[in-house]
């Protein structure tokens, strides 16, 4: 029985923090976290903890996304990027069976849902809560999505305490972080002062003790101090968001304001891109389409990402049913925040401000919400609404 209990906590200073890494590729994993790519922090399969973006931090406002040097050597010193973790769960495009001619008749295969234990490396806590929801949305009903379902068994979830608020982040609004209170194998705390540069470790599951007790060497339990610095990282964190957002009743504000004017200004505006839906990490459309060979032995169903804001996504007999960009933006915007709650039981919102930094010209949700709320025409929520 190794020494590591779920709820334990121990040092890693800077030095050693390597072996976690080590002690993941000899549990088998695949090891995918943070790196530096192409002018952003993005998630990719890690060959060591050197490929992590040490020193880096990003600047993110409506519209802005700037990558900048630290003045220090911090591993999780950034926000989040636009890339999410629901890429390697549900693919952007991804074959769902072939069916190949034999004997006059047709036999599908369908695609395996084998493969690797994957880590994923550097989780926040908005990032954990849209896996929840994911987990509702492909999992959670009668009948789950095979690929999801096979891929999601095999993650180990390691956590990331933040250290810092991006300018767009509102997940205290949400109630998704910033702190992690669950959901995770291994919680990680970066300390960077006062003292060395250290990481508070805790266990969060059974695999997550079988993993830090394959640590070389003793382990070093961490102390009232580091406890209590951890806290206080976390509470400054969620002291600094960049955005707020007002949850109460609005479920029903939306509803009801359906042909509010602000929809129009906010329409003016939108270019339909499609970015809000593709860097979020709980929106799910998709589109599947039959590629035949050209000789009819064989062909094969393919699922590619998809968007509300596609004109074409709405198409029936040769019409769009969402014709005008407010509607598909206000379509977009109400189920996110509104009629998620009646599907799935909870927000399609995390927080994470993704939507906000990455679109164009720096439409911002909470920005839309307050402004709807505010007006003198608006329908309010009655009291003891669904949030």
């Amino acid at each position: 029985m190794g020494e590591a209990k779920v709820g334990s906590r121990r040092v890693l200073t800077r030095d050693t923090f390597p072996e976690l890494f080590r002690a993941l590729v000899e549990s088998g994993y695949e090891v995918v976290g943070p790196t530096v790519r192409d002018g952003a922090i993005v998630y990719d399969r890690l060959r060591s903890v050197e490929e992590l973006p040490i020193g880096w931090t990003d600047r993110q406002e409506a519209g802005t996304y700037r990558l900048e040097r630290r003045n220090d050597r911090a591993l999780f010193g950034y926000n989040v990027g636009p890339f999410t973790w629901k890429k390697f769960l549900f693919p952007s495009r991804e074959r769902l069976w072939t069916a190949v001619r034999k004997e006059g008749s047709f036999t599908v295969e369908t695609e395996p849902t084998n493969g690797p234990p994957v880590a994923f490396f550097g989780l926040r806590a908005c990032e954990l809560a849209g896996l929840v929801v994911t987990d509702r949305v492909f999992a959670g009903g009668p009948v789950a999505d095979p690929g999801y379902s096979g891929r999601r068994s095999r993650v180990f979830r390691i956590a990331v305490q933040c250290g810092q608020a991006g300018g767009t982040c509102f997940c205290v609004s949400m109630g998704t972080g910033p702190a992690v209170r669950g959901g995770a194998d291994l919680v990680l705390t970066e300390i960077l002062s006062p003292g060395p540069h250290r990481f508070l470790l805790e266990v969060g599951s059974e695999a997550g003790a079988d993993v830090v007790d394959r640590l070389p060497g003793p382990s070093v339990a961490a102390g009232s101090e580091e406890r209590a610095r951890a806290e206080e990282i976390v509470e400054a964190t969620a002291n600094s968001m960049g955005r707020r957002m007002e949850t109460h009743g609005i479920r029903e504000l939306l509803r009801d304001n359906l042909e509010h004017p602000r929809w129009e200004i906010v329409a003016a505006r939108c270019l339909s891109c499609t970015n809000c839906t593709m860097v979020c990490p709980t929106c799910f459309c998709s589109a599947q389409e039959e590629v035949p060979e050209l000789d009819g032995e064989k062909v094969e169903r393919w699922r590619r990402w998809d968007s509300c804001f596609n004109l074409a996504f709405t198409e029936l007999h040769g019409a769009s049913v969402r014709k005008s960009g407010l509607s598909r933006y206000r379509q977009w915007m109400t189920h996110k925040l509104g009629t998620w709650h009646d599907q799935f039981g909870t927000s399609g919102c995390v927080g994470c401000g993704r939507c906000i930094t990455w679109c164009p010209v720096g439409i911002d949700l909470t920005e839309e919400v307050a402004a709807i709320r505010a007006s003198p025409g608006a329908i309010a929520p009655k009291a003891g609404g669904k949030t």
